[in-house]
């Protein structure tokens, strides 16, 4: 039998995919990812399966969309009954390691973190460091080891309940307590650190049994608000914000108002502050693909990189004053789950240098995943990105759920009870893509249609003019959205992507969506 991939899962959090060079953006904010992806397979539709960071990520880990897995709160654990990534994995005989920047993946106790052998946290109360390779700590030791877990445990709890509970979270975003989190707390954690560490670990391979391969997975913060890139990305890409105090003084009320990342705005952005953040946010992207850049030309020279999986995606993507939106916990538009998805695989199952432009789920990565380890059953095969597509059960369309964040709309509900009524912030979002349409449905609104090929930014909607598209997806997801709900009242969710009803098939066939 033939030696196990190692597996490298980089998950670039809050990633925009049309903010990438080699996804046509007209900004050179990527050329070692752009590098990558040209010795790789680019999927250049593909759809996160929710718009925030819990949720994407449980679908990653479970293969499951949300109202599936129901982890769609910031308090939510997953269930017990569902295996993760790295419990397969380690189960199989990886190794399996976290390096983890985001604190709802890293530091809250909700289950995202089950099956890893290790688990380095770089955010938060308190971070963790890997133990030195070799060493063998004596009683003082021993000692400071001891009460760094207990010291943990309590950290832990602590951001727990913040996690959890309205008041302490509406307390969290106090003009005292945000520069305290921001700062003291690494809220973005360390992202050269981390990048460092994960290469120590896949080329030293200290702690790892001889033949044993390796399951690494990575998120970086480097692309989620606040937005402080060094000066000489700041220079490229943002320039006006060292020349203009007026800049200077909108960046800075922005980077402290944290409400403002998940409000929407109750007016647009004049072009002078939407060029202010597009700057930022495109200075970050170019600094987190410098450190990219290092940490695979690092693999490389090591000779590592010619038997690693590589997979890079984002959790989801971000909104910059489009649509009136900021952030990411509300919309289920293309800037929030249409994400990056880079895939370099050394067994080149799936063909590099190559562009993958159907629309495919990022749930499926786990599927993906565990196929090229060489565990997959039968069904979770059928789902491998890598695999027939004509015979996968998402040939003919994919899902996305954008459930609000409880905790964001109770907070908005004390500030701003217009805005969430006017803007359907308490609403629960769901998308279909068929073909080269996407249907949006939101609790209590009139459907949304969006020819997602020739309209990327959903400008145009298509729904007055194309009754009959909306009508056959509308059943469609409908279909889904039955299922989800049951799954979620009954918190024992079962799949919806055998939806199969033949008379909506027939529709789809006339409509052209499905073949023959």
């Amino acid at each position: 039998m033939a030696a196990r991939p190692d597996i490298l899962f980089l998950v670039l959090d809050t990633q925009r995919a049309d903010r990438l060079s080699c996804y046509g953006y007209n900004q050179p904010t990527s050329p070692h990812l752009d590098a990558i992806a040209a010795q790789a397979t680019r999927f250049s539709q593909a759809v996160a399966a929710a718009q925030w960071t819990v949720p994407s990520h449980a679908s990653m880990f479970t293969g499951l969309y949300p109202s599936e897995h129901t982890m769609v709160q910031s308090y939510s654990v997953l269930p017990s009954h569902r295996p993760t990534l790295a419990e397969r994995l380690a189960a199989s005989g990886y190794y399996t390691a976290g390096f983890c920047n985001n604190p709802l993946v890293g530091v809250i106790n909700n289950g995202l973190r089950r099956g890893f052998t290790s688990f380095l946290n770089y955010s938060g109360l308190l971070t963790s460091r890997p133990n030195q390779a070799g060493s063998h700590p004596g009683l003082v030791g021993r000692y400071r080891q001891w009460f760094k877990r207990q010291l943990a445990g309590v950290l832990n709890q602590v951001q727990d309940a913040f996690a959890r509970s309205d008041t302490l979270l509406a307390l969290s975003f106090t003009p005292l307590m945000v520069p305290l989190w921001q700062t003291a707390l690494s809220f973005k954690g360390n992202s050269p650190k981390s990048l460092e560490d994960t290469a120590n670990l896949l080329i030293n391979r200290a702690g790892v049994a001889a033949n044993q391969p390796i399951f690494a997975f990575v998120n970086l913060m480097g692309t989620h608000m606040p937005y402080h890139p060094p000066r000489r990305y700041i220079e490229q890409f943002a320039p006006q914000v060292l020349a203009d105090r007026q800049a200077q003084t909108f960046l800075q009320r922005f980077n402290g108002d944290v409400y403002g990342w998940l409000a929407p705005l109750t007016g647009a952005l004049d072009d002078h502050q939407k060029q202010i953040l597009d700057g930022m946010y495109d200075a970050e992207v170019a600094y987190q693909d410098a450190l990219l850049g290092q940490f695979f030309q690092r693999l490389q020279a090591s000779g590592q990189l010619d038997n690693t999986l590589v997979i890079i995606c984002a959790d989801h993507g971000e909104h910059l004053g489009e649509k009136q939106y900021m952030g990411h916990s509300l919309s289920i538009y293309n800037e929030l789950v249409r994400v990056p998805l880079i895939i370099r695989d050394p067994a080149q199952r799936l063909q590099p240098g190559t562009t993958v432009d159907r629309v495919v789920s990022t749930r499926r990565l786990f599927h993906t995943v565990l196929a090229a380890a060489g565990i997959a059953n039968q069904k979770e095969l059928t789902l491998d990105l890598a695999s027939d597509h004509s015979a996968t059960p998402e040939r003919d369309y994919v899902f996305a759920e954008a459930i609000p964040p409880q905790n964001v709309v109770n907070l908005m509900q004390k500030r701003q009870p217009e805005l969430v009524k006017t803007m359907a912030c308490d609403r629960v979002r769901r998308a279909v893509w068929m073909g080269q349409h996407k249907l949006i449905e939101t609790e209590g609104a009139d459907a949304e249609l969006y020819d997602v090929w020739a309209d990327p930014t959903e400008a145009l909607d298509l729904s007055a003019i194309l009754p009959e598209n909306v009508e056959v997806l509308q059943d469609c997801l409908q279909a889904f959205a039955d299922r989800s709900d049951r799954a979620l009242a009954q918190a024992s969710p079962s799949r919806a992507t055998d939806y199969d009803d033949p008379e909506v098939r027939r529709r789809l066939e006339e409509l052209g969506y499905l073949e023959d």
